[in-house]
C-alpha cells in the first residue's frame, strides 16, 4: 500500500501507518488525514505534534491518559471534557488515528 504525495510514493503498512516514519512531514499528515476522513484544524496539529514531540523523547506513543492530560493542561479543561474533545477530533480513536496521522507506528495495547 502506498500513498503518491509530491510525485514521491510514501510507503503504508496494512493498516495505512507509515512504513519508514522519517518520511513524514505536514503534506504526508495532510493527505493521510484524508483517507481518515479528517478535517484538520489547529487542535489536530496541537495534538500532532505533541504526539511527535513526544516520540522524538521516548520512543514510544504516550497512553491515553497522557494524552488527555496536556489537551486539559492546553486548553484549561477538566481531563473528562479533555477526552471528549480528543473523541470529537480523532473519531476513529483518538490513540490509533491520532498517531497515524502524525506519523508513528500504529499503537498497541493501551494506550
Amino acid at each position: 500500500m502506498s500513498l503518491e504525495i509530491n510525485g514521491k510514493n510514501i510507503d503504508l503498512d496494512d493498516d495505512g501507518y507509515l512504513v519508514d516514519r522519517t518520511q513524514w512531514n505536514e503534506d504526508v499528515a495532510k493527505a493521510l488525514s484524508k483517507t481518515e476522513d479528517v478535517n484538520l484544524t489547529e487542535k489536530h496539529w496541537e495534538i500532532i505534534n505533541f504526539l511527535r514531540s513526544y516520540y522524538e523523547e521516548f520512543q514510544i506513543a504516550p497512553m491515553i491518559k497522557i494524552l488527555t492530560k496536556e489537551i486539559a493542561k492546553l486548553h484549561n479543561i477538566d481531563k473528562r471534557d479533555a477526552s471528549k474533545v480528543l473523541y470529537e477530533l480523532f473519531p476513529a480513536g483518538p490513540a490509533k488515528q491520532a498517531c497515524k496521522l502524525a506519523g508513528l507506528p500504529k499503537p498497541t495495547g493501551c494506550v
